[in-house]
């Protein structure tokens, strides 16, 4: 069972790295792509950095639910699922800009992206004081 904790949260780390760097890069992209005209390395980057932590976004997944059918879904873990639900949608809306400015498409402002970085954040905290202080 240690094992499986220790890929959750390796996972875990990998897919928050992604979570609060991705809009922050689009920000530079979309700058990049202002000035050049092209996609470029920092678009590439991007890209690549989100679709990876796809991967671990799912690995991450599936190893919080097997540690949770292990401990019989205590009240809290419900609430976790909950706050990671939300993270995830709001990691899909990250991949939904990242693939529009695949096109070229920018629509969201420097300062939207700002702030929509920081709704992770906060999102994030959450998940860490349901997981350490076990309220229900």
């Amino acid at each position: 069972m240690a094992w499986v904790k220790i890929i959750h949260l390796l996972c875990v780390m990998g897919w928050m790295t992604s979570i609060f760097a991705v809009p922050r890069a689009l920000i530079y992209w979309k700058r990049d792509h202002a000035a050049t005209g092209t996609f470029g390395p920092i678009g590439d980057l991007t890209f690549r950095l989100y679709r990876f932590s796809a991967g671990l976004m799912v690995v991450a997944l599936l190893t919080g639910l097997w540690l949770a059918a292990s401990w019989s879904f205590p009240p809290w873990v419900w609430v976790k699922l909950a706050l990671v639900a939300l993270l995830a949608g709001h990691y899909m809306l990250t991949g939904a800009m990242v693939r529009r400015a695949k096109r070229g498409e920018f629509r969201e402002s420097d300062t939207y992206l700002r702030i929509f970085n920081e709704v992770s954040v906060i999102g994030v905290i959450a998940i860490l004081w349901v997981v350490v202080v076990k309220p229900f």
